[in-house]
């Protein structure tokens, strides 16, 4: 007997919902609100979620200033070293480090030039204008420091901090000595083109070269005040190698970006590469899993930065702010960081069935992308 299934009853449709997006580093996915599509994957190699990332830090570090003026060092290495870098990331970028701040504390303690402890903050940068490798660190000084007995502040000269010179020595010497000992202990790797420095005699030969080099220590004027360095780390702590406002066109599998050429005056030019080329450069600059790229040394490492700003400020004659800046949700804009004002909040329906509605093409602010 054949038995017969009555249809099944037709279900009401449902009003469309807006789908919630899953972040990658989250199992729960977030809600939709007010007609938004919330998406992040909170990845610092991604343009678009470090934004808050930076307001949050710029935040919490403001309570952190001195009010003395601040010097900007930049510590850069050879281009010699860049194969090398790519195939021991992790250990070259923490050498790198290591050994700049290192020649800073050690000169600013000599006698001979500031006789003073400091503190100072560092950024890793990775990348050129033009997205090829380019190792190098920005530290971010205060124009003096503690006594070595902790007495009383010292303040540097006003034309410079420390000379870049002997800066450019000791950061030479400390980085090869410290790259022999890595070599020593057998921590290396040589692929391909670098598998002859796998021998003692070429990596000796090869650390001579790099000591008849330059090394490149730049350091610039100081700067006006507190205000001045928190706009000037807006742009240098939470950054990729390239922004999106930087990308001009992707026509047949290749890519056209704006780059600022400083060899030829800085003159801003546009460069077009394959879309497997632009993809290599940019993939130069993603670092290891749990690298740290933003430090504190000297006075402002973690350990002692409570107890080293409180005795600062009390020889400065400053009080510690009281009210310790917060982390603000409001929305900020991805080229100068401006505060973003909500005058209303349109959906995607809204914004195709309102042909009334006119917006205004947002001027661009220009930033230095190095």
């Amino acid at each position: 007997m054949v038995s017969c299934r009555p249809p099944n009853p037709v279900r009401k449709a449902r009003p469309a919902q807006i789908p919630a997006r899953y972040s990658p580093l989250e199992k729960t996915p977030h809600k939709a609100r007010n007609g938004e599509l919330p998406i992040t994957c909170r990845n610092r190699n991604c343009p678009k979620c470090q934004g808050n990332a930076r307001v949050k830090w710029l935040a919490a570090r403001s309570a952190e200033l001195l009010p003395v003026p601040y010097f900007h060092i930049v510590f850069t290495l050879p281009h010699q070293l860049s194969a090398l870098v790519l195939q021991n990331k992790r250990l070259l970028y923490d050498l790198l480090f290591r050994t700049s701040a290192a020649s800073l504390l050690e000169l600013a303690r000599d006698p001979k030039h500031l006789g003073a402890d400091i503190g100072f903050l560092g950024v890793l940068h990775t990348w050129g204008q033009n997205l090829q490798l380019h190792p190098h660190v920005h530290y971010i000084v205060p124009a003096g420091g503690l006594a070595l007995d902790g007495s009383r502040w010292i303040d540097s000269s006003r034309r410079f901090f420390l000379p870049v010179k002997a800066l450019s020595k000791v950061f030479c010497g400390k980085f090869c000595a410290e790259l022999r000992e890595l070599f020593k202990q057998d921590r290396l790797q040589f692929h391909n083109s670098l598998q002859q420095l796998a021998s003692p005699d070429a990596f000796s030969h090869f650390l001579w070269q790099l000591g008849q080099k330059d090394w490149v220590v730049y350091a610039k004027p100081p700067f006006g005040g507190a205000e001045h360095v928190l706009n000037y780390l807006a742009r240098y702590t939470h950054r990729v190698a390239i922004s999106n406002h930087r990308l001009v066109a992707f026509e047949n599998d290749r890519v056209s970006f704006r780059w600022r050429d400083y060899a030829h005056g800085g003159k801003k030019k546009v460069m077009t590469v394959s879309a497997d080329e632009f993809l290599r450069r940019f993939l130069l600059h993603v670092l290891p899993k749990g690298l740290v790229r933003i430090r504190h040394f000297g006075l402002f490492a973690n350990r002692r930065r409570k107890n080293a700003l409180a005795r600062c400020r009390e020889l400065l004659g400053t009080v510690a702010c009281a009210d310790r800046p917060e982390a603000t949700h409001l929305l900020r804009c991805p080229a100068c960081s401006g505060t973003m004002l909500v005058i209303e909040r349109i959906t995607s329906a809204q914004l195709y069935f309102r042909p009334d509605l006119s917006i205004p093409t947002p001027q661009r602010c220009t930033i230095d992308s190095s």
